[in-house]
């Protein structure tokens, strides 16, 4: 009995340590077994007291009274399956008749308590049928992305991970153009850098303007097709890009091929049913800082900032079908960078904002997709850089955080993937300068006489 108490005892520290210290390692070793336990014998209960349930079926009260049997209880939503995850469990329930989806999704909180887990999502897969996705842990206080992330595409990387444990996708196919802001040390950066780091590996052109000097994007040069570190050369950069795309669209306007022997599937208004050796390599275009594009002091600055903002609108009204995408980052990105700006946002369908310094910036980026959203993006805590809420034009959001990037492995993928960087002749004339590679001698070192 002595042993058997001690052995007790000491599986409970290991539990309780590695809840503390390794709550994934916890989550994968007790916290299924006894959260699964928990959600099955507290289930009935649980629904019940978040008034999910529904009251017996005429036929039920009119059989009871017939039997002269007790009156039947309230029925809850009927598990059909129970699945533990990496990160938490997923139950998939059936609603009765009369209960709606959003009626979970607004006791997504009491639901959480009442399980105690970390966090508790809901959405409708299909008519009647809601899944419930709980996380055991905190996933966004270390971030711990999946070797192998499952669903990449072409155009399609993982950048980040989720807070109901899944990992977040930036899918260009999907949402062709996005805006990416935030306040100083929020993790905007590192975001960009996951980004780039993700599409390196990719058969894309990365096209770049940073007018910081190109500080944040000329580390990573080797995998950049074009960049710019200023606004006179982004300004050209712009237009360069702009008659790459009209050229993109010849060359699909003369492969459509309009003829009544031609099957449908055969007829393009884009680059991706083209055939393969005639596909023009997609583009990306990251705009570290817009606001540098969008200010001016003079008159001449005035007039190359307008023909800045005009190509960038364009791309982003006519780019999609061409390959060309948009990243656009900034701290800020309202009305007061003048006009055309408010044009150019509602062209972005990709919204993430981190961290931000008053609500005004987080209206820039949600305030016409989710109040909610908003409200999430103001609540981000400054302990926690590189979270952020990332939503589109749906109105649909979720809180993400991307893991911690070293601008050295940063550097050290996009050399890697140099090989992939591919040449567009019509931006040859910004091909990046890369720096050579310079070996430090060695500081010499002062040797004392030797005595006499």
């Amino acid at each position: 009995m002595t042993s058997l108490t001690v052995t007790l005892a000491l599986v409970a520290a290991v539990a309780l340590l590695l809840r503390w210290q390794r709550p994934a390692w916890y989550w994968m070793t007790f916290g299924i077994l006894f959260s699964v336990v928990r959600v099955l014998v507290r289930y009935a209960s649980v629904m019940d007291a978040c008034g999910l349930t529904v009251p017996p079926s005429r036929w039920r009260l009119t059989m009871a009274r017939m039997t002269n049997r007790p009156m039947p209880d309230s029925r809850a939503p009927r598990i059909l399956r129970l699945r533990p995850t990496r990160t938490g469990l997923v139950l998939r329930v059936k609603l009765r008749a009369g209960q709606d989806a959003f009626d979970f999704s607004a006791s997504a909180d009491r639901l959480r308590h009442s399980f105690v887990m970390q966090n508790v999502t809901a959405r409708e897969i299909r008519s009647g049928v809601v899944e419930l996705r709980m996380t055991g842990y905190d996933v966004l206080k270390r971030v711990q992305m999946p070797a192998h992330a499952a669903g990449s595409g072409p155009m399609r990387v993982p950048v980040a991970m989720r807070e109901d444990g899944e990992v977040y996708y930036r899918d260009y196919r999907q949402s062709p153009h996005a805006l990416n802001v935030g306040a100083t040390q929020s993790g905007k950066s590192v975001y960009q850098r996951n980004l780039v780091a993700g599409l390196a590996a990719l058969d894309v052109a990365l096209v770049g303007i940073d007018c910081k000097q190109g500080v944040e994007l000329a580390p990573l040069a080797r995998r950049f097709t074009a960049l710019a570190d200023n606004p006179d050369t982004a300004a050209e950069l712009l237009d360069a890009l702009v008659d790459h795309m009209a050229d993109v669209y010849q060359l699909i306007r003369r492969e459509q091929r309009l003829s009544a022997d031609v099957p449908d599937a055969e007829i393009t208004a884009d680059i991706w049913d083209l055939p393969d050796h005639l596909r023009p390599t997609p583009i990306v275009l990251v705009v570290d800082e817009v606001a540098e594009l969008a200010l001016f002091a003079t008159k001449d600055e005035e007039k190359r900032r307008d023909r800045i903002i005009t190509a960038l609108v364009r791309l982003a009204q006519l780019g999609r079908a061409a390959g060309i995408h948009l990243e656009i980052c900034g701290q800020r990105f309202g009305s007061e960078l003048g006009k055309g700006i408010t044009m150019l946002r509602a062209q972005l369908t990709g919204r993430t904002a981190h961290r931000v310094n008053d609500e005004t910036s987080a209206n820039m980026a949600f305030g016409d997709i989710s109040p909610d959203a908003v409200l999430a993006t103001v609540q981000i805590r400054t302990d926690r850089p590189g979270t952020a809420v990332a939503g589109d034009s749906s109105g649909g959001w979720v809180r993400i955080r991307t893991p911690h990037l070293t601008l050295r492995r940063a550097v050290n993928i996009a050399n890697s993937q140099a090989h992939r960087t591919p040449e567009i002749p019509a931006l040859d004339a910004f091909w990046p300068v890369l720096p050579s590679l310079v070996k430090v001698p060695a500081p010499a070192v002062e040797t004392a006489p030797a005595p006499a």
